[in-house]
Protein backbone atom coordinates (compact mmCIF):
# COMPACT_ATOMS: atom_id res chain seq x y z
CA UNK A 1 0.00 0.00 0.00
CA UNK A 2 1.13 3.67 -0.88
CA UNK A 3 -0.77 5.41 1.12
CA UNK A 4 -0.87 9.43 0.33
CA UNK A 5 -0.23 11.86 3.51
CA UNK A 6 -1.95 11.40 5.88
CA UNK A 7 -5.18 14.05 6.02
CA UNK A 8 -7.26 15.93 8.48
CA UNK A 9 -9.36 12.53 9.92
CA UNK A 10 -5.68 10.74 10.05
CA UNK A 11 -4.29 13.69 12.30
CA UNK A 12 -7.08 13.97 14.26
CA UNK A 13 -7.77 10.31 15.30
CA UNK A 14 -4.47 9.62 16.03
CA UNK A 15 -4.85 9.91 19.46
CA UNK A 16 -7.11 6.85 19.36
CA UNK A 17 -5.01 4.66 16.85
CA UNK A 18 -0.98 5.15 17.57
CA UNK A 19 -0.94 3.98 21.01
CA UNK A 20 -2.23 0.49 20.46
CA UNK A 21 -0.39 -0.34 17.31
CA UNK A 22 2.14 -2.42 17.12
CA UNK A 23 4.11 -3.33 13.59
CA UNK A 24 6.86 -5.36 15.27
CA UNK A 25 9.31 -2.53 15.41
CA UNK A 26 8.94 -2.85 19.36
CA UNK A 27 8.71 -5.26 21.89
CA UNK A 28 5.05 -6.58 23.09
CA UNK A 29 4.64 -7.32 26.68
CA UNK A 30 0.58 -7.83 26.97
CA UNK A 31 0.44 -7.43 30.67
CA UNK A 32 2.02 -4.29 29.68
CA UNK A 33 -1.27 -2.89 28.41
CA UNK A 34 -4.02 -1.87 29.63
CA UNK A 35 -7.85 -3.00 29.19
CA UNK A 36 -9.62 -0.51 31.16
CA UNK A 37 -7.96 2.26 29.21
CA UNK A 38 -10.18 5.05 28.22
CA UNK A 39 -7.96 7.48 26.18
CA UNK A 40 -8.73 10.59 28.69
CA UNK A 41 -11.93 10.72 27.43
CA UNK A 42 -15.60 10.04 28.30
CA UNK A 43 -18.26 7.97 27.18
CA UNK A 44 -20.12 11.20 26.09
CA UNK A 45 -17.17 12.01 24.28
CA UNK A 46 -16.65 8.53 22.80
CA UNK A 47 -20.37 7.93 21.57
CA UNK A 48 -19.74 11.77 19.10
CA UNK A 49 -16.58 10.19 17.89
CA UNK A 50 -18.27 6.84 17.18
CA UNK A 51 -20.93 8.70 15.49
CA UNK A 52 -18.73 10.86 13.65
CA UNK A 53 -16.28 8.35 12.52
CA UNK A 54 -19.91 6.07 11.14
CA UNK A 55 -20.56 8.98 8.74
CA UNK A 56 -17.07 8.98 7.44
CA UNK A 57 -17.16 5.41 7.37
CA UNK A 58 -20.57 5.90 5.46
CA UNK A 59 -18.88 8.01 2.99
CA UNK A 60 -15.35 6.76 2.43
CA UNK A 61 -17.58 2.74 1.82
CA UNK A 62 -19.24 4.52 -1.24
CA UNK A 63 -16.14 6.17 -2.84
CA UNK A 64 -14.15 2.55 -2.26
CA UNK A 65 -17.19 0.86 -3.70
CA UNK A 66 -17.44 3.48 -6.40
CA UNK A 67 -13.45 3.27 -7.21
CA UNK A 68 -13.70 -0.21 -6.99
CA UNK A 69 -9.38 -0.64 -6.73
CA UNK A 70 -8.81 -1.28 -2.80
CA UNK A 71 -10.54 -3.93 -0.97
CA UNK A 72 -10.20 -3.51 3.16
CA UNK A 73 -9.96 -6.97 5.56
CA UNK A 74 -10.83 -6.35 9.03
CA UNK A 75 -9.44 -8.56 11.61
CA UNK A 76 -11.32 -9.09 15.11
CA UNK A 77 -9.96 -11.36 17.13
CA UNK A 78 -10.45 -11.52 20.94
CA UNK A 79 -11.49 -13.87 24.12
CA UNK A 80 -15.43 -14.81 24.42
CA UNK A 81 -17.52 -11.90 25.63
CA UNK A 82 -14.41 -9.50 24.19
CA UNK A 83 -17.19 -7.37 22.43
CA UNK A 84 -16.49 -8.44 18.73
CA UNK A 85 -20.71 -8.97 17.33
CA UNK A 86 -21.47 -5.58 19.02
CA UNK A 87 -18.55 -3.38 18.08
CA UNK A 88 -19.48 -4.82 14.48
CA UNK A 89 -22.81 -3.88 14.90
CA UNK A 90 -22.37 -0.64 16.36
CA UNK A 91 -19.13 0.65 13.80
CA UNK A 92 -20.95 -0.53 10.93
CA UNK A 93 -24.95 0.62 11.27
CA UNK A 94 -25.97 1.77 8.44
CA UNK A 95 -23.29 0.77 5.84
CA UNK A 96 -24.23 -0.10 2.93
CA UNK A 97 -24.45 -4.10 3.15
CA UNK A 98 -24.02 -4.76 -1.11
CA UNK A 99 -19.80 -3.44 -0.59
CA UNK A 100 -19.73 -4.63 2.93
CA UNK A 101 -19.35 -8.94 4.46
CA UNK A 102 -18.91 -10.37 7.79
CA UNK A 103 -17.71 -14.04 7.92
CA UNK A 104 -17.41 -16.04 11.39
CA UNK A 105 -15.49 -18.93 11.25
CA UNK A 106 -16.36 -20.82 13.20
CA UNK A 107 -15.12 -25.02 14.21
CA UNK A 108 -13.70 -26.00 10.89
CA UNK A 109 -15.47 -28.45 8.60
CA UNK A 110 -15.11 -32.11 6.90
CA UNK A 111 -14.45 -30.32 3.90
CA UNK A 112 -12.35 -27.29 5.68
CA UNK A 113 -10.25 -29.89 6.79
CA UNK A 114 -9.67 -31.51 3.54
CA UNK A 115 -7.61 -28.39 2.65
CA UNK A 116 -5.19 -26.06 3.60
CA UNK A 117 -5.00 -24.23 6.72
CA UNK A 118 -5.65 -20.68 5.12
CA UNK A 119 -8.21 -22.26 2.22
CA UNK A 120 -11.64 -21.09 4.36
CA UNK A 121 -10.27 -17.69 4.48
CA UNK A 122 -9.15 -16.78 1.24
CA UNK A 123 -12.01 -17.80 -0.38
CA UNK A 124 -13.91 -15.45 1.73
CA UNK A 125 -11.59 -12.72 1.06
CA UNK A 126 -13.45 -9.11 -0.03
CA UNK A 127 -13.70 -8.43 -3.59
CA UNK A 128 -12.03 -4.81 -4.65
CA UNK A 129 -14.40 -2.33 -3.43
CA UNK A 130 -15.58 -4.16 -0.87
CA UNK A 131 -14.85 -3.97 3.16
CA UNK A 132 -14.68 -7.80 4.62
CA UNK A 133 -14.55 -8.84 8.50
CA UNK A 134 -13.20 -11.57 10.15
CA UNK A 135 -15.01 -12.02 13.56
CA UNK A 136 -12.19 -14.70 14.64
CA UNK A 137 -9.93 -15.51 11.44
CA UNK A 138 -7.01 -17.46 10.21
CA UNK A 139 -5.47 -16.58 13.50
CA UNK A 140 -7.37 -19.46 14.99
CA UNK A 141 -5.41 -21.72 13.05
CA UNK A 142 -2.41 -20.76 15.49
CA UNK A 143 -4.56 -19.85 18.68
CA UNK A 144 -6.83 -22.53 19.73
CA UNK A 145 -5.37 -25.32 17.62
CA UNK A 146 -1.91 -24.54 19.37
CA UNK A 147 -3.90 -24.34 22.83
CA UNK A 148 -5.77 -27.40 21.94
CA UNK A 149 -3.45 -30.14 19.81
CA UNK A 150 -6.38 -32.17 19.34
CA UNK A 151 -7.50 -29.91 16.57
CA UNK A 152 -4.49 -30.18 15.20
CA UNK A 153 -4.75 -33.71 14.80
CA UNK A 154 -8.03 -33.25 12.44
CA UNK A 155 -6.05 -31.16 10.09
CA UNK A 156 -4.10 -34.73 8.87
CA UNK A 157 -1.29 -33.37 7.84
CA UNK A 158 1.17 -35.51 6.63
CA UNK A 159 3.06 -36.89 10.67
CA UNK A 160 6.43 -35.44 9.14
CA UNK A 161 5.17 -31.94 8.55
CA UNK A 162 3.92 -31.74 12.48
CA UNK A 163 7.25 -30.53 14.10
CA UNK A 164 7.88 -28.32 17.05
CA UNK A 165 8.67 -25.65 14.25
CA UNK A 166 5.01 -25.70 13.07
CA UNK A 167 3.77 -22.45 15.10
CA UNK A 168 6.84 -20.28 13.56
CA UNK A 169 5.78 -21.97 10.09
CA UNK A 170 2.50 -21.15 10.56
CA UNK A 171 3.54 -17.25 12.04
CA UNK A 172 5.56 -17.26 8.84
CA UNK A 173 3.11 -18.19 6.40
CA UNK A 174 0.19 -15.88 7.68
CA UNK A 175 2.84 -12.90 7.45
CA UNK A 176 3.68 -14.03 4.06
CA UNK A 177 -0.09 -14.23 2.91
CA UNK A 178 -1.18 -10.60 4.73
CA UNK A 179 1.98 -9.19 2.38
CA UNK A 180 0.64 -10.70 -0.14
CA UNK A 181 -2.79 -9.65 0.23
CA UNK A 182 -1.10 -5.86 0.63
CA UNK A 183 0.77 -5.83 -2.59
CA UNK A 184 -2.29 -6.64 -4.13
CA UNK A 185 -4.40 -3.60 -3.23
CA UNK A 186 -5.97 -5.66 0.29
CA UNK A 187 -5.69 -3.45 3.55
CA UNK A 188 -5.33 -5.57 6.39
CA UNK A 189 -6.61 -4.35 9.68
CA UNK A 190 -6.14 -6.29 12.66
CA UNK A 191 -7.32 -5.86 16.11
CA UNK A 192 -7.48 -8.10 19.50
CA UNK A 193 -9.90 -6.50 21.93
CA UNK A 194 -8.04 -7.19 24.98
CA UNK A 195 -10.21 -8.00 27.75
CA UNK A 196 -9.67 -8.47 31.46
CA UNK A 197 -10.65 -11.79 33.27
CA UNK A 198 -12.74 -10.06 35.60
CA UNK A 199 -14.77 -8.20 33.15
CA UNK A 200 -15.35 -11.06 31.02
CA UNK A 201 -16.56 -12.88 34.33
CA UNK A 202 -18.93 -9.95 34.12
CA UNK A 203 -20.04 -10.24 31.17
CA UNK A 204 -20.55 -14.22 31.23
CA UNK A 205 -22.98 -13.10 34.64
CA UNK A 206 -24.34 -10.75 32.62
CA UNK A 207 -25.49 -13.16 29.62
CA UNK A 208 -26.97 -15.41 32.42
CA UNK A 209 -29.05 -12.93 33.86
CA UNK A 210 -30.07 -11.66 30.64
CA UNK A 211 -33.12 -14.00 28.72
CA UNK A 212 -32.05 -12.24 25.64
CA UNK A 213 -28.35 -12.69 25.90
CA UNK A 214 -28.91 -16.62 27.45
CA UNK A 215 -28.21 -18.11 23.81
CA UNK A 216 -24.98 -16.71 24.00
CA UNK A 217 -24.17 -18.93 26.82
CA UNK A 218 -21.78 -22.17 26.97
CA UNK A 219 -20.57 -24.55 29.49
CA UNK A 220 -17.15 -24.35 26.85
CA UNK A 221 -17.14 -21.07 27.42
CA UNK A 222 -16.48 -21.62 31.08
CA UNK A 223 -13.71 -24.35 29.99
CA UNK A 224 -11.95 -22.13 27.93
CA UNK A 225 -11.83 -19.52 30.35
CA UNK A 226 -9.94 -22.26 32.78
CA UNK A 227 -7.05 -22.02 29.84
CA UNK A 228 -6.75 -18.11 30.25
CA UNK A 229 -3.07 -17.94 30.97
CA UNK A 230 -2.82 -19.94 28.21
CA UNK A 231 -4.57 -18.23 25.80
CA UNK A 232 -2.83 -15.17 26.81
CA UNK A 233 0.37 -16.15 26.18
CA UNK A 234 -0.24 -17.91 22.58
CA UNK A 235 -2.18 -13.76 22.03
CA UNK A 236 1.24 -12.50 22.85
CA UNK A 237 3.10 -14.70 20.73
CA UNK A 238 0.60 -14.02 17.47
CA UNK A 239 1.67 -10.03 18.10
CA UNK A 240 5.20 -10.52 18.63
CA UNK A 241 4.94 -13.09 15.37
CA UNK A 242 3.20 -11.68 12.91
CA UNK A 243 2.87 -7.71 13.26
CA UNK A 244 4.66 -5.63 10.85
CA UNK A 245 4.65 -2.35 9.12
CA UNK A 246 2.45 -3.96 6.15
CA UNK A 247 -0.13 -5.45 8.79
CA UNK A 248 0.42 -4.10 11.77
CA UNK A 249 -1.92 -5.18 15.11
CA UNK A 250 -4.11 -3.05 17.15
CA UNK A 251 -4.18 -4.40 20.68
CA UNK A 252 -7.63 -2.66 21.82
CA UNK A 253 -8.22 -1.83 25.35
CA UNK A 254 -12.05 -3.91 25.92
CA UNK A 255 -13.59 -3.43 29.04
CA UNK A 256 -15.46 -0.30 28.28
CA UNK A 257 -16.81 -1.53 24.85
CA UNK A 258 -17.55 2.30 23.74
CA UNK A 259 -13.54 2.80 23.95
CA UNK A 260 -12.99 0.05 22.01
CA UNK A 261 -15.81 1.21 19.51
CA UNK A 262 -13.70 4.13 19.57
CA UNK A 263 -10.31 2.58 18.64
CA UNK A 264 -11.53 0.22 16.14
CA UNK A 265 -13.73 2.78 14.07
CA UNK A 266 -10.54 5.65 14.54
CA UNK A 267 -7.85 3.47 12.79
CA UNK A 268 -10.39 2.49 10.10
CA UNK A 269 -11.91 6.08 9.47
CA UNK A 270 -8.09 6.67 9.48
CA UNK A 271 -6.45 3.58 7.01
CA UNK A 272 -9.37 4.61 4.66
CA UNK A 273 -8.58 8.44 4.61
CA UNK A 274 -4.99 7.84 3.59
CA UNK A 275 -6.13 5.82 0.44
CA UNK A 276 -7.09 9.18 -1.28
CA UNK A 277 -10.62 7.41 -2.00
CA UNK A 278 -12.54 9.24 -4.97
CA UNK A 279 -15.70 8.81 -7.48
CA UNK A 280 -14.52 8.06 -10.59
CA UNK A 281 -13.83 10.74 -12.92
CA UNK A 282 -15.81 10.77 -16.15
CA UNK A 283 -13.51 11.32 -19.52
CA UNK A 284 -14.57 13.30 -22.18
CA UNK A 285 -16.14 10.36 -24.33
CA UNK A 286 -18.43 9.36 -21.71
CA UNK A 287 -19.17 13.33 -21.38
CA UNK A 288 -20.37 13.48 -25.05
CA UNK A 289 -22.37 10.12 -24.86
CA UNK A 290 -24.19 11.38 -21.71
CA UNK A 291 -24.56 14.63 -23.34
CA UNK A 292 -26.34 12.60 -25.89
CA UNK A 293 -28.46 10.29 -23.48
CA UNK A 294 -29.66 13.83 -21.55
CA UNK A 295 -30.87 15.13 -24.77
CA UNK A 296 -32.54 12.19 -25.62
CA UNK A 297 -34.10 11.95 -22.22
CA UNK A 298 -35.13 15.37 -22.09
CA UNK A 299 -37.10 15.18 -25.63
CA UNK A 300 -38.72 11.95 -24.48
CA UNK A 301 -40.43 14.02 -21.78
CA UNK A 302 -41.54 17.00 -24.05
CA UNK A 303 -43.11 14.04 -26.24
CA UNK A 304 -44.53 12.87 -23.34
CA UNK A 305 -46.15 15.93 -21.75
CA UNK A 306 -47.58 16.70 -25.74
CA UNK A 307 -48.89 13.25 -25.70
CA UNK A 308 -50.70 13.46 -22.45
CA UNK A 309 -51.94 17.07 -23.69
CA UNK A 310 -54.02 15.63 -26.84
CA UNK A 311 -55.36 13.02 -24.81
CA UNK A 312 -56.78 15.79 -22.43
CA UNK A 313 -58.14 17.93 -25.33
CA UNK A 314 -60.24 14.35 -26.61
CA UNK A 315 -61.22 14.16 -23.28
CA UNK A 316 -63.03 17.61 -23.13
CA UNK A 317 -64.50 17.17 -26.41
CA UNK A 318 -65.98 14.08 -25.75
CA UNK A 319 -67.39 15.08 -22.36
CA UNK A 320 -69.01 18.65 -24.15
CA UNK A 321 -70.87 16.50 -26.64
Amino acid sequence: MSPKPSTSFANELKPFVEPFRFDGSKEFHLKSQKTNEKGGIDKDKGTRIIEANRKRLNDFQEKLYAQDRWSVLIVLQGMDAGGKDSAIKAIFEGINTQGCEVHAFKQPSTKELDHDFLWRHVIALPERGHIGIFNRSHYEECLVTRVHPEILAKEKLPPKLVTKNIWKERFEDISAFERYLCRNGTVVLKFFLNLSKEEQRERFLDRLEVPAKQWKFSMDDIKERALWPRYQAVYQDIVRHTATPHAPWYVVPADHKWFARVVIGSTIVAALDRLDLHFPKVDKAERSEFKQVREALLAEGKGGVKKVTKEKVAKKKVTEK
